[in-house]
């Protein structure tokens, strides 16, 4: 039976995804000018930050140096202002073990290096209502038309330009029109049912959860003053929950709550429903042993109780755009810089065609989905770059309509230009130890 869409909004932007990267989208957008519309398909904003609960913003700085500012500044001091985040002081960056022994259950050292211990650094542990609230002010502030319940059911094309997308309601289908979409779905949703060409990885999933009534203290003189007792019962905690970092409890903002960012699960298709079925209950079932075991064996956890499962299961690649330019490992190992690099992370560059479909006019992606390989993309996709990335397709988007232009034709100098009048990083400085590759034509 066919039946007529409702057409429910319209504006200059359209963001699909409420995470990290859309919100930031949307509020770059907005704040030059253009009206948006943010869509997003769970009751609060924030993705993966808050609704799944990923609760530590790192890969923010190369070597001592912070490469990744801008909105994630003003998200971090909401949260501050509220006893939301919790951050070590300039003065306490770097290696010592008295700096370990007061940050490092934090997750606030930078566990890409091999030594020990690893220096402290900027980043931020963050409690996930405090996101959903400060994101939700900041749209609020930005006089955003945010739509929540909103699943993307399909994306609207003419004459081979995205204009606009359909939304799955209680209500039943609705229509919304725009200028430009910013795909921040994290599954590249928008730009592959426009027809955008696409690639697909797996990497791990993960059922992220916490406990409450843990004696954080206690824990953490055991584990210093009993170091042989600890890595035998720590290495068995690990062995229950079949796959963790090193460090399998972190602190959070809450007292006596501890955030455990596992278990670690391969072999799960993020697309997949039952696949996704299937993570859930057995990422349950491992946390309920790793609970059971540590209530009854580790120092500090014996009153210990479950605080619960992240809403959202911890999906960290799907499908990744094939766009203008495809990022390759390489690319981000050897630190490559391009002429048209609009945002950084840590030691990476990422250009701005890199967020481009080919063939496909109107859209501009933002989130893990961008355009890179797979084991370009495993290095790339933490929440912070993902997020500066948002903020660059917005002033993109925006420099697009002002000039009435196609998103291809933006000048990357001038989302660079804007980027540093935000605050934010664009990366066009290369740092000494990038391979600098300055393209002839972009």
């Amino acid at each position: 039976m066919t039946r007529e869409v409702p057409v429910v909004a319209q504006s200059d932007v359209i963001v699909v995804g409420g995470g990290p990267a859309g919100f930031t989208a949307a509020v770059s957008a907005a704040r030059n000018g253009c009206s948006v519309t943010l869509l997003e398909r769970y009751h609060h904003l924030g993705g993966m930050a808050s609704g799944g609960m990923v609760l530590v913003l790192d890969d923010m700085v190369n070597g001592m140096e912070v490469t990744v500012k801008g909105i994630v500044d003003e998200v971090v001091a909401n949260m501050a202002r509220e006893d939301g985040a919790v951050f070590p002081p300039p003065e306490d960056y770097g290696s010592s073990q008295a700096l370990w022994e007061k940050w490092s259950r934090w997750g606030v050292h930078n566990f890409h290096l091999a030594q020990h211990p690893q220096p402290i650094i900027h980043a931020v542990a963050f409690d996930p209502d405090a996101w959903k609230r400060a994101s939700l002010q900041m749209v609020k502030d930005a006089n955003i038309n945010l739509r929540l319940h909103s699943w993307f059911a399909d994306t609207i094309v003419e004459d081979g330009k995205v204009k606009g997308v359909i939304a799955q309601t209680k209500t039943g289908r609705q229509a919304i029109l725009g200028d430009v979409v910013v795909d921040a779905t994290g599954d590249l949703d928008v730009a592959a049912g426009g027809g955008a060409e696409f690639q697909t990885g797996q990497y791990i999933v993960t059922t992220v959860f916490r406990i409450a009534n843990v004696d954080t203290d206690e824990a953490e003189r055991f584990r210093f003053e009993h170091p042989k007792e600890y890595n035998k019962l720590d290495r068995e905690a690990r062995r229950i929950i079949g796959g963790a970092w090193e460090m399998w409890w972190l602190k959070t903002p809450i007292p006596g709550v501890v955030w455990c960012n596992c278990p670690h699960m391969p072999g799960y298709d993020g697309l997949s429903v039952e696949d996704n079925t299937n993570a859930e209950y057995e990422g349950r079932r491992r946390m309920m042993a790793l609970f059971d075991y540590a209530k009854k064996n580790l120092p500090g956890f014996q009153n210990a109780s479950m605080l619960g499962a992240a809403e959202q299961l911890g999906v960290r690649q799907t499908r990744m755009l094939k766009g203008e330019y495809i990022v390759t490992k390489e690319d981000v190992t050897s630190r490559r810089h391009f002429a048209d690099t609009v945002c950084r992370g840590r030691d990476y560059y990422t250009p701005y065609r890199a967020l481009l479909p080919k063939n496909l006019d109107g859209l501009i992606v933002a989130g893990r989905h961008y355009s890179a390989e797979p084991d370009a993309q495993k290095m790339s996709r933490e929440i912070p770059p993902c997020m500066v990335q948002g903020e660059a397709a917005g002033i993109a988007a925006s420099l697009a309509l002002n000039g009435n232009i196609a998103l291809r034709d933006v000048d990357p100098k001038a989302i660079q230009k804007q980027m540093r009048a935000q605050g934010a990083d664009p990366g066009d400085v290369p740092s000494d130890n990038a391979l600098v590759e300055e393209l002839a034509a972009i």
